[in-house]
């Protein structure tokens, strides 16, 4: 994944070093070939565990997962965070602490959308500490479908979450690991 290295390396902004902002990549602007690109990657990788869903969280991973579910021939299902008034009050739920925007938040998804004949793949932007991850995890489990894997374009790997998530079983594909943001400097790991 040198290229999409590359574009991190180029146009990421670190804040601390716990925090990097992708919003040229992910989080606010898409480049829709680079996107499409990590679509085609993460369905190879997970081409031969029939998936029947994709599935992420509102926002930054919706463009990704479209990408992987339009490579893979399924659809794709986003957990809300916010309920509207046309919610389905039957909704699967859960709370979930958001690292980078420092809140409780509700994430849900409708029954309709998921159910015990899913096998799901969930794709998400970045893993930090893991919460909204295994919030979604809950879901997907209440649901009664089965949790094929999580793949993430950027893991922070000095961060527990992914590491967690493995030991708890769950398959975990990153695109990209970042192994520190110390001074500024953005540092890989493979």
């Amino acid at each position: 994944m040198d290229w999409l290295k590359q574009r991190i390396i180029e146009e990421a902004v670190v804040v601390s070093d716990q925090v990097v902002k992708l919003d040229a990549i992910l989080t606010h602007q898409v480049d829709p070939a680079l996107i499409m690109e990590m679509g085609k990657e993460f369905a190879a990788r997970f081409k031969d565990k029939g998936v029947t869903r994709v599935v992420t969280l509102e926002s930054s991973g919706i463009s990704v997962a479209f990408a992987v579910a339009h490579e893979l021939g399924v659809p794709m299902v986003f957990a809300r965070r916010k309920k509207t008034l046309l919610a389905d009050p039957d909704a699967l739920c859960e709370r979930v602490p958001s690292f980078t925007k420092g809140i409780v938040t509700d994430i849900m998804m409708s029954r309709q959308y998921i159910g015990e004949s899913d096998k799901v793949l969930f794709i998400d932007d970045i893993i930090a500490n893991g919460d909204a991850a295994r919030g979604l995890i809950k879901i997907i489990e209440r649901a009664g479908a089965e949790l094929v894997g999580l793949g993430v374009v950027i893991e922070k790997s000095f961060q527990a979450g992914a590491r967690t998530l493995r030991e708890q079983g769950v398959e975990v594909e990153p695109l990209v690991r970042i192994t520190s943001l110390e001074d500024g400097k953005i540092n890989f790991g493979d």
